[in-house]
């Protein structure tokens, strides 16, 4: 359950990636080519390819410059959803389905960019951003940090969205099974051994449709391929060196494209960090810890405004109205499609982000005190539905970047262990990775080793209390990244530091000088500077 972790303020939140932006391929590509007017980028091809090498750098090289001049890459109006955000710059890259093999088949990844506006002597090259995952569309992303920094900083960039490869508007996009998470699933927590066999074969059946459908692609849709893929981005623009922006299981994109590519790092930008070592199993279990805190802080944030909510003036009464609530959507589902793990699929979100308490916490006081299901359902299609798409991602890649446990047993006893002191997500979490327990691709034995030699200061922002990514992993990324320097928000539980609303302030101004100067934060040690976390929401002010 990587924070997916997009709702336009919910990149890389939910677990399987984001309810990412479809934007169709006839539409990014069957249109009059038009580059906006303070974009050095040029168009020269319908579809741009990289020739990458068989180490997967690309033998595109840039002369040394980080202005994309001389870029082999076609922009097109963009439609939908990004039209009307203002985006006109979209394309298709052609990139290598196996950079062992940069003859052989290729797939298209979706791009789309919001151009730098500054003199072409203030410019400081293309900035790629990622909103988490593994799954979530980046092509909504470029738009959001475009808005998000400082108007004199953005204009520095040409800042480049992108969809992974599998991902929305990319192709082919990764489908599995498209009714997965419609109709009344099974229940989460298995009631006995029968229960739990039903959902174990549910995740073996997934895994056997992933292989019968997309058996060709699923060897190379690692975090290294993906790493391969920004390289090839870089090359089409035709420059020496890239800026990186990203969230979540974007930070760990991000390690693998430094331990890579090294040299082809300008800035960096890790919000919210991937600890590296525990890929992906004990990130995972470490997030059922980390959740269990952040939700508890949830129902005793509803606990003081039980006058508002009157789900209980204590934390455990309010977990007691919580459970209450789902043990009725289990037994009676709201027209009959969300359950008890849609109901699980919709709080976790309040973990994610504390701006969304206000209207989560009206939508379970209006089901249980008036009988109400608008609010539910409401937060329901704006916070918990689940992608099919972004799932098959997430298992494609975390299932095949190391190997998985591939005894169910084990998994079980470790579940039902964790599940004595941290139950919300226990078995939430289990499910919905345990497709890698039959994967069909088995990844290496252990992690890919990140090292942090030869890179550039690196910019790290971290909440003390981030569920998904919890700060403890967090600094263990730090350590092996040596040239990194990381902002510290005390106290702070969002899952995302930077870009939010309500802003953090003392957080921009770090973001921004970074990215403006390259400057960084001096103080040694771990905790290089501190800001304070923004205060809590209050009843009535919720972004949903």
């Amino acid at each position: 359950m990587m924070g997916g972790m997009s709702m336009s303020r919910l990149r890389g939140r939910t677990r399987g990636g984001v309810a990412g932006l479809t934007v169709s391929v006839a539409a990014l590509t069957g249109l009059t080519a038009c580059t906006s007017s303070g974009s050095a980028v040029s168009p020269q091809s319908s579809t741009a390819t990289a020739t990458p090498t068989a180490q997967g750098g690309s033998t595109q090289a840039a002369s040394g410059s980080i202005l994309p001049a001389h870029a082999a890459l076609h922009w097109h109006s963009c439609s939908g959803q990004l039209a009307e955000e203002g985006v006109q710059d979209c394309a298709m890259l052609s990139v290598p389905l196996n950079y062992s093999d940069p003859g052989g088949r290729h797939i298209s990844l979706a791009l789309d960019m919001i151009p730098a506006t500054a003199p072409a002597s203030q410019q400081q090259g293309i900035m790629l951003v990622n909103p988490g995952g593994p799954g979530g569309s980046g092509l909504s992303l470029a738009p959001d940090v475009a808005q998000g920094l400082s108007s004199a900083v953005a204009a520095d960039y040409d800042i480049v969205g992108f969809d992974p490869r599998g991902v929305g508007s990319s192709v082919p996009a990764l489908s599995c099974e498209p009714g997965f998470f419609t109709g009344n699933r099974p229940n989460y927590i298995p009631a006995n051994a029968a229960a739990e066999q039903v959902l174990i074969n549910r995740a073996k059946t997934y895994a056997d449709d992933c292989e019968k459908k997309f058996g060709w692609l699923l060897p190379y849709m690692t975090t290294k391929d993906a790493a391969r893929d920004l390289d090839s981005i870089r090359a089409a623009f035709g420059v020496s060196k890239i800026n990186y922006f990203a969230f979540s299981y974007g930070t760990y994109l991000g390690e693998v494209y430094a331990t890579l590519f090294p040299g082809r790092v300008r800035r960096m930008v890790l919000d919210s960090t991937v600890d590296p070592t525990g890929v992906w199993y004990n990130d995972n279990v470490e997030q059922d810890y980390a959740f269990q805190g952040r939700i508890e802080a949830f129902f005793a944030w509803i606990a003081k405004y039980d006058s508002t909510y009157r789900l209980g003036s204590t934390t455990a009464q309010v977990q007691a109205s919580f459970y209450r609530a789902r043990n009725q959507l289990l037994a009676h589902p709201v027209d009959g499609t969300i359950g008890a793990d849609d109901f699980d699929d919709t709080i976790l979100e309040g973990g994610y982000l504390d701006e969304l308490w206000p209207g989560l916490a009206q939508a379970l006081s209006s089901y249980l005190n008036s009988g109400q299901t608008a609010d539910l359902i409401s937060q329901y299609q704006g916070n918990g539905v689940q992608g099919e798409n972004e799932f098959a991602v997430y298992n494609a890649v975390q299932c095949s970047d190391v190997n998985w446990p591939r005894s169910w047993a084990y998994w079980t006893s470790d579940t039902e262990m964790i599940y004595k002191t941290a139950p919300f997500q226990a078995w939430d979490n289990a499910w919905f990775n345990a497709a890698c327990a039959f994967w069909p691709v088995k990844g290496p034995a252990k992690p890919m080793q990140i090292s942090g030699a030869g890179l550039p200061g690196i910019l790290m922002l971290q909440g003390t209390l981030d569920p998904a990514t919890p700060y403890a992993g967090a600094q263990q990324a730090h350590k092996l990244l040596p040239s990194a320097r990381m902002v510290v928000v005390e106290g702070g539980g969002n899952h995302g530091q930077s870009l939010e609303q309500p802003s953090n302030s003392c957080v921009q101004g770090y973001l921004n000088a970074y990215l403006a100067t390259g400057s960084l934060p001096d103080k040694p040690g771990l905790v290089n500077a501190s800001c304070p976390a923004v205060a809590p929401p209050t009843p009535g002010n919720s972004s949903d």
